[in-house]
């Protein structure tokens, strides 16, 4: 089964197309897990058990782990394990360097980790991208247009008299041979992820930018699903995981998620 394919059964039997990002931050914890071994892992694992109903990803940014140093494997993997099966798994790592180089970070984001998904860069080009796709079963998601402010340094650069992110576009439809190809475009950019959506009706788009960020989540649905309303994978982090910061904020994270999903199926009944 392609990715797209497990990425459209896990929407429509949650009847969701949120993300929670766990971007979880240790000095973000509650205070009541800091005794605990592993807080990390028990926060993610709490969030997860109160969400997993309402979404069809969960996307770990390598970052906030990483930065943990050599326990952060073990916490990964945890936090993988607790994931039921048939919810996406994106190892937010944007990764990208030349061909043996990547097949190596390939090897350790879906081999090590089992992620279903990554986030890559396509700066250094096809070479440095195809080592994440080998495997049809995986997702490759390519960054197009990001919702920083620094987006326009380089991405919004005409070349042929298009922007460079519309090169990215054609590229990595032509390179999704297995349909197993996505790309990230910012909720912050509306009438470009609408502009994206136009040119490929049915690739899967990672869109961050809702909640912390300010993303307009009414244009997010409109343009970033596809015709039959799916294949939008909406991120939200900060604003679910940290909805409270007390003992309650697992309770708290679930009525965040529930009233984001709740709201984007609103959007869905009005516009598919």
């Amino acid at each position: 089964m392609s990715f797209s394919s497990r990425l459209r059964n896990v929407q429509r039997s949650n009847a969701s197309l949120l993300c929670i990002g766990l971007d979880t931050d240790i000095r973000k914890v509650p205070k009541s897990l800091l005794s605990q071994a592993d807080p990390v892992t028990a926060f993610n694992e709490a969030i997860i058990d109160a969400t997993k109903d309402l979404v069809c990803a969960y996307k770990l940014n390598l970052a906030f782990y990483e930065s943990l140093g050599e326990r952060s494997w073990v916490t990964i993997r945890k936090t993988l394990a607790h994931v039921p099966a048939g919810i996406i798994t994106i190892g937010d790592a944007k990764r990208g360097d030349i061909g043996n180089t990547s097949e190596m970070y390939a090897k350790a984001l879906f081999n090590s980790h089992s992620f279903s998904a990554c986030t890559v860069h396509p700066y250094m080009g096809k070479d440095s991208v195809i080592p994440f796709a080998g495997d049809p079963d995986r997702g490759v998601f390519v960054l197009a247009l990001t919702s920083n402010a620094g987006a326009r340094d380089f991405q919004y650069l005409k070349v042929r008299g298009k922007p460079l992110y519309a090169h990215v576009i054609a590229r990595v439809k032509k390179w999704n041979t297995a349909d197993n190809f996505g790309l990230v475009v910012g909720a912050t950019r509306p009438q470009q992820l609408r502009e994206t959506r136009a040119l490929v009706p049915h690739m899967p788009l990672l869109i961050p930018g809702i909640g912390a960020q300010g993303g307009d989540l009414r244009s997010a649905v409109r343009y970033g699903c596809d015709a039959a309303g799916e294949m939008a994978v909406i991120n939200a982090s900060r604003s679910i995981i940290y909805a409270s910061g007390g003992v309650d904020f697992a309770e708290a994270a679930r009525r965040a998620a529930f009233a984001l999903r709740e709201e984007i199926n609103s959007y869905r009944a009005r516009f598919f």
